[in-house]
């Protein structure tokens, strides 16, 4: 594809002219997710008209990928009719997505336009709890019976698929609608006509809860590599699908979510891109934690004001501090980002707890050791002689070195647990991440720092 750029002021170009002929010429081929990204970028003058002269499906598409203000912007300017025929070609949860962005108002206006059997579908689906498989399920799957043969499982096929969101896997469901297997259209089409499907059915088959948490719908596409997965209820009805395209956004929205967290930011109810996004709302996404953090660093300061007396004996001890206190941070950062990103896979459970203590004590023994030797040869070779410093003794590069050794195996070792421990209680490990391990480390490593320069130095 061409530049985006380039496409955007192509579209602009002929808008402005009047050349309604060549903007749809410019725009049949293209890809409706890619259509979606020049109206984003369109004025609000120039996108009711630029909407109005795409194809009817391709329109309806671009309207589902585009941002919630887009749609608010599209939706304020459209007629009864309009609204209407967009309803209607979009996928239902695709709207369940859309209406859950949308201001009252606005929500009012598109289920007034939208058929009452597909309204209970969509007021259906609102009632999942929002993290739950069946809040991003799809109701469009195409089901069979098992009675059926080939050739009537084609027919059936021809006659519904037309609307669904996925017709290569078809779903079969005895007369409760309990799910009992699943064929593929490969499996259909490499079967004998009059074959029944109970007899070439897969019966062992993965579902989802529609409970299930959505961070366990992404594993489980992970793990088995499907293009759709069944969702049932309780009574082991089938009610839904969840498609890879929605797990994709499900990965998308998690990821997100635990980098908001590691980095100490509440994490954001909104999709809209960083450049669209108000000022405001990156400070209130920020400043609560940035605040918790500020304050709890006042547990570092109280420690330093308790050892005034100790430093002022033997002030080149300060110079180190920072020096320490990052390395322990960068230490337990790498510990609990590796142990998260574990809990997400499913690599590690609470009852490995000592099997990872036991595994971070070694990898942070090796670490600090090697980072404790380095820093005495630096601190004698480039402190001391180089930079011709008399106050960097061998003591002190001792002191030094052996608070780094234990502050990188304390560090490691915290930052390895309480992840663990944070998802027991049922706490998201991601909060666990760098600005909290990282000032908890630096309260423990001006501890260990102080009492090595005690012993040692008698202060």
């Amino acid at each position: 594809m061409e530049n985006l750029w380039e496409l955007i002021e192509q579209v602009q170009s002929a808008l402005k002219r009047r050349q309604f002929q060549e903007l749809k010429t410019l725009t049949a081929e293209m890809n409706p997710v890619d259509i979606a990204e020049i109206m984003v970028e369109l004025r609000p003058e120039e996108l009711l008209l630029f909407f109005r002269l795409l194809p009817k499906e391709a329109a309806a598409e671009a309207f589902a990928n585009v941002d919630g203000d887009v749609q608010v912007e599209l939706i304020k300017g459209f007629t009864d009719a309009e609204l209407r025929s967009v309803m209607d070609e979009l996928f239902v949860d695709d709207a369940v997505d859309m209406i859950e962005e949308m201001p009252a108002n606005v929500v009012r206006r598109i289920l007034k336009y939208t058929p009452a059997d597909v309204r209970q579908t969509i007021n259906e689906l609102l009632a999942y709890p929002k993290d739950s498989a069946g809040s991003v399920m799809t109701v469009e799957y195409v089901d069979l019976k098992p009675d059926m043969t080939v050739r009537q499982a084609f027919a059936h096929i021809r006659k519904t698929g037309v609307d669904k969101e996925t017709i290569y896997t078809c779903y079969v469901v005895d007369s409760n609608r309990k799910l009992i297997g699943l064929v593929s259209v490969k499996d259909l089409l490499f079967a004998d006509y009059e074959d029944k499907i109970s007899d070439i059915m897969e019966t062992n088959v993965v579902r989802l809860d529609t409970l299930e948490d959505k961070e366990i719908v992404a594993q489980t596409f992970s793990h088995y590599n499907f293009i759709a997965l069944p969702v049932v209820d309780k009574e082991d009805r089938l009610v839904g699908i969840v498609t890879f395209d929605d797990a994709m956004d499900v990965i998308e929205e998690e990821t997100t979510e635990d980098f908001e967290k590691m980095a100490a930011i509440v994490a954001s109810d909104t999709d809209t891109p960083y450049l669209r996004t108000a000022v405001t709302s990156f400070f209130k996404q920020r400043i609560v934690w940035l605040m918790l953090l500020m304050v709890s660093s006042t547990f570092t300061s109280l420690i330093i004001s308790g050892f005034e007396s100790s430093l002022s004996a033997c002030i080149i001890l300060t110079a180190f501090i920072p020096m320490l206190m990052g390395t322990g941070g960068n230490a337990g950062s790498q510990a609990s980002v590796t142990i998260i990103r574990c809990l997400s896979l499913g690599e590690v459970e609470f009852k490995d707890l000592f099997k990872v203590i036991w595994k971070e004590l070694r990898i942070s023994t090796l670490c600090g050791l090697a980072l404790g030797i380095v820093n005495f040869g630096k601190m004698l070779l480039v402190d001391h002689w180089l930079m011709n410093n008399p106050e960097v003794t061998p003591i002190v590069a001792m002191i030094v070195s052996l608070s780094i050794v234990l502050t990188v195996v304390v560090a490691k070792l915290v930052g390895g647990m309480l992840p663990i421990l944070a998802d027991r209680l049922g706490i998201d490990p991601a909060v666990m991440a760098s600005p909290f391990i990282t000032t908890i480390v630096d309260v423990l490593s001006l501890l260990i720092y102080f009492g090595f320069a005690s012993v040692a130095l008698g202060i």
